[in-house]
């Protein structure tokens, strides 16, 4: 098992194309299920989660591949979707 502070501590990249995308800033978490459903991290432009657009990055539970000693191995073969953008669907 792994704790909520253990999986900030770890660098997120793409598998497909080899891009680092940043460390976790945030989790989204269903209680319903009690599930992790998303990973958030800091979008372009944040400086250590301040001074920034509400642009996050959401990488969904299931384009996580591998979650390792140091990294997360995620699998993002579209554009990444930012929180603001999630909104907008709802």
């Amino acid at each position: 098992m792994i704790s909520t502070s253990e999986l900030r501590d770890k660098e997120i990249i793409n598998m497909i194309d080899g891009r680092r995308l940043g460390f976790v800033s945030d989790i989204e978490v269903n209680l319903e299920k009690g599930r992790i459903e998303a990973l958030i991290i800091p979008g372009p432009g944040r400086f250590l989660g301040l001074f920034g657009k509400d642009n996050d990055y959401i990488i969904t539970w299931k384009e996580i591949k591998k979650i390792g000693v140091d990294i997360i191995l995620v699998e993002l073969r579209s554009e990444i979707i930012t929180q603001e953008e999630e909104e907008e669907k709802k």
